[in-house]
């Protein structure tokens, strides 16, 4: 056999081998088996289709890295342990996974992709999920409901802030999702206070905290004066901090010492749910925030000028815009380098 023959055959014999190793490292499973491993709480489930594809419906707590974007390899930097991943059929998932693997995680392949899973007859959703890790590797899955009602996972526990089944022509089903460890209302409009709803999410063991108002009108709960602190698990903090208007004409709204922002720390990771309120100067004193989730909604909250500055202010490493309503908050990125500004259905 000629020299050249026989180190083309080598070579395509390597090929072979290295791709079938990587394939085997990768895990392809079917529907039912992928439903327990995304059920898990340690478990990174990834979307790897299109922002466009994600948008018209996911598996529920999937988190949209395409792996087709220039910045993918640049995206998954970082992660770790198991992560399931699937697209519309299985090829490009495969292709992230291998990836995936090659950095040291544990993969799962969906076995021909969401397609398998709709014939399945498994559900999806259109709520999208932004997943964090604190500085233990814990994972912080954050599920964007509507304008200012935000679902928390975090360790096995489910945290609620501001849960409101009904806005307009958006809903909420809560009877789908777990009862709350802890729940949080900022104050009592009816956007930010459902007496209904929390009483479907409260179990024996929940810590439900409220401004001094809402205690009053629930009958039950503790209440939190802007300033308190308390701390309600081994690794969860909670702070109330103030929340009001400032514009003349605008303060009836929101009246200073009212009504509470927060800030949740989870095992370190600090995010800061401002509630309904204008750019303060109190903000000033709010430091090391990873998450800020700041209101876009004059008369009642900020302007999208004001929200620019209070970002500013705070400098948090990712920021939502939330509780828009019709305001237009699609300008904000480009005016906040920096700062990594996600826009997500919170009107």
């Amino acid at each position: 056999m000629k020299p050249i023959l026989m180190m083309t055959m080598f070579a395509a014999l390597f090929c072979s081998c290295g791709n079938a190793k990587n394939n085997e490292s990768v895990k392809t499973v079917k529907t039912e088996e992928f439903a327990e491993m995304m059920a898990q709480k340690d478990v990174r489930l990834i979307d790897v289709r299109t922002p466009k594809e994600y948008a018209e419906g996911h598996l529920a707590g999937a988190e949209n890295i395409d792996v087709k974007a220039d910045d993918f390899a640049e995206r998954i930097q970082g992660i770790w342990g198991t992560v399931a991943v699937y697209c519309r059929s299985g090829k490009r998932s495969l292709t992230a996974a291998e990836q995936l693997v090659n950095q040291g995680c544990t993969v799962y392949n969906l076995d021909g992709g969401i397609l398998a899973w709709q014939k399945a007859g498994k559900p999806t959703t259109t709520v999208e999920t932004d997943i964090f890790v604190t500085k233990s590797g814990k994972l912080v899955k954050i599920h964007a409901l509507m304008h200012s009602s935000i679902r928390i996972e975090y360790d096995g526990r489910e945290i609620e802030i501001d849960p409101c089944s009904k806005l307009r022509e958006r809903t909420v089903d809560y009877t789908a999702l777990p009862k709350a460890a802890i729940l949080l209302v900022t104050h009592e409009h009816f956007d930010h206070y459902d007496s209904a709803t929390l009483s479907l999410l409260t179990a024996e063991q929940t810590q439900l905290v409220m401004n001094r108002r809402c205690v009053e009108m629930y009958g039950a709960g503790t209440a939190m004066d802007n300033g308190d602190r308390q701390q309600l698990a081994d690794d969860i903090m909670l702070e109330a901090v103030p929340a009001y208007n400032t514009t003349e004409g605008h303060l009836q709204f929101h009246p200073k010492g009212r009504d509470n922002g927060y800030i949740l720390t989870l095992d370190g990771l600090r995010i800061y749910i401002a509630g309904d309120t204008e750019d303060i100067p109190e903000m000033a004193e709010i430091k090391d925030i990873d998450i800020a989730f700041l209101p876009c909604n004059q008369p009642y909250t900020m302007t999208p000028e004001q929200l620019v500055k209070a970002a500013k202010t705070i400098h948090p490493k990712v920021l939502f815009p939330y509780h828009y309503g019709e305001t237009d908050v699609s300008g904000i990125p480009a005016q906040l380098p920096g700062i990594d500004v996600r826009i997500r259905h919170y009107e």
